[in-house]
Order: structure tokens, then C-alpha cells, then sequence
């Protein structure tokens, strides 16, 4: 599996699903398909024949005979009975999108029109995966399994149906539409999950430094989680705790 570069991939695939109408585009695959997961499941192989492939009791998103890809939009803990089924006996890399750049369109919840488009202020970045990977860090060291995230600039549809004077609170999501890969990172070894740490960093460290060290871009980030994950996967190691309170870390890498 090469996943070193999709650019041109990417936009041959959202070329073919962009054409289609939303009806066709929504039946996709075997259940409804959102055009996110069917522009990066295209991405990464195009061939029908590979797509939805029954193998071990579940559906594959993609399997080409040597590995199986999974496209993650959301909830890892959905992966967990998959990838037990799946390791045993399979390479499987999880694809899991992250929104970069966010523009959110709203849409009358009456006629469908679209109304005002937003760009939204947080930008995001890797460490936005931290609760999808904690759902699954019982899996994160065995050999077989890699890890995909795809910064993705996007675009997002929602319906004005919430409450409050201008419907948006507690709105619902219509679909996402990707317009542009920012960025990817491959986690498989601890040397890949090290990897995310600045160069910055006191050694040793706490996860509020960690936190100020990275605090652009990742707010609402849980770096304690970040922390745990990266101890867990080998990355580094707890040495202590700080003053009786904050556990201290060092890499090992």
C-alpha cells in the first residue's frame, strides 16, 4: 500500500464522485455512503473491485489482495471488533480525516437553499486525533495495523434545524465535501508516533508543556490523552510526577 502521495489521486476521485448526482452519490458501496468517505475511499483505490470486500465476517472499505484499507470518518470504538477480526491475519491501514481548513455552508432547513458560508476559525492538526486513537490504543502497537491522518481542507454543509435566533446551535451536518489534502502522517512505528513531538520540548516534560508547545492550531486538545498514547506505543516513557501533580515524560526515541 503506497500512501505516500494522493494529490493527483485525490482529484481524479473527487472529480468521479463530484459528478455524480447526491442521490447516487449517497447509495454508494453497500449502505449510504457521505461524500468524505466516498472521495477518500477512491482516492486510495479506485477500483471497484477492490471496494466492499467481505473478509472475515465484515465488509472491507478496500482490499486489493495484499491489505485492507478502512476509511474512519468518526468512532473508532466501531473499528475495534474489525480490527480484532482483521490483524491476525492482515496489514490494515486506517485512514482517518482530519478537517484543516473549515468552510461551513448552512442550508434553510425549508426550501434547501444554501445561505451564508463561514470560514471557521479553528485550523486543525494532527493531535486532533487523539480521542479516535485512544478508542482503539489496545491495537496501536500491533505491527500490522497504520495509522492515516489526512488533513483535509474542507467544505461543510449544515442545516439551520437548531435552536436559538439564527438555528445553528445544536444544528445537524448534511455531508462534507474535501477539496484539498493539507498534509498526512503514517503512524506504525514508535519512531512515527515520536515523531509528532516539537523539537522544543524540556526534558523532561508535562503534558502542559507539551500543551505550550504546540498551542497553535489545537485547541480543545486533551494532551494528557496525547501523553498516554505515546507512552503507551513506546514513544516515551513516564518518569515521575512534577511537584506531586503533573506525571513527567521523556522520549525514548
Amino acid at each position: 500500500m503506497n500512501v505516500t502521495d494522493h494529490a493527483e489521486a485525490f482529484e481524479a476521485a473527487r472529480e468521479k464522485v463530484l459528478t455524480l448526482s447526491p442521490r447516487v452519490r449517497e447509495g454508494i458501496g453497500t449502505q449510504k455512503e457521505k461524500t468524505l468517505h466516498a472521495i477518500l475511499k477512491n482516492t486510495f483505490d479506485p477500483d471497484p473491485s477492490h471496494q466492499e470486500i467481505p473478509i472475515d465476517g465484515y465488509i472491507a472499505d478496500i482490499f486489493d489482495g495484499h491489505g485492507i484499507i478502512e476509511i474512519q470518518t468518526a468512532n473508532f470504538g466501531n473499528l475495534r471488533d474489525k480490527l480484532k477480526a482483521y490483524l491476525p491475519e492482515h496489514k490494515v491501514l486506517v485512514v482517518y480525516p482530519i478537517p484543516h481548513l473549515k468552510y461551513v455552508t448552512w442550508i434553510d432547513p425549508e426550501s434547501g437553499e444554501l445561505k451564508e458560508r463561514n470560514k471557521s476559525p479553528r485550523k486543525g492538526s494532527f493531535y486532533r486525533a487523539e480521542k479516535e486513537l485512544y478508542r482503539i490504543r489496545p491495537f496501536l502497537t500491533d505491527p500490522n495495523l497504520s495509522i492515516d491522518l489526512v488533513l483535509c481542507d474542507m467544505e461543510e454543509y449544515r442545516v439551520k434545524d437548531g435552536w436559538g435566533s439564527n438555528g445553528k446551535r445544536g444544528s445537524h451536518r448534511y455531508d462534507r465535501v474535501p477539496v484539498r489534502i493539507a498534509g498526512e502522517k503514517i503512524l506504525n512505528t514508535r519512531e512515527d508516533y515520536a515523531s509528532l513531538l516539537p523539537e522544543n520540548l524540556p526534558d523532561p516534560f508535562t503534558s502542559g508543556d507539551l500543551r505550550t508547545a504546540l498551542s497553535k492550531g489545537n485547541y480543545g486538545v486533551d494532551f494528557s490523552t496525547w501523553c498516554l498514547l505515546l507512552s503507551e506505543v513506546g514513544a516515551i516513557e513516564r518518569i515521575g510526577k512534577k511537584r506531586g501533580r503533573s506525571f513527567l515524560y521523556r522520549q525514548k526515541v
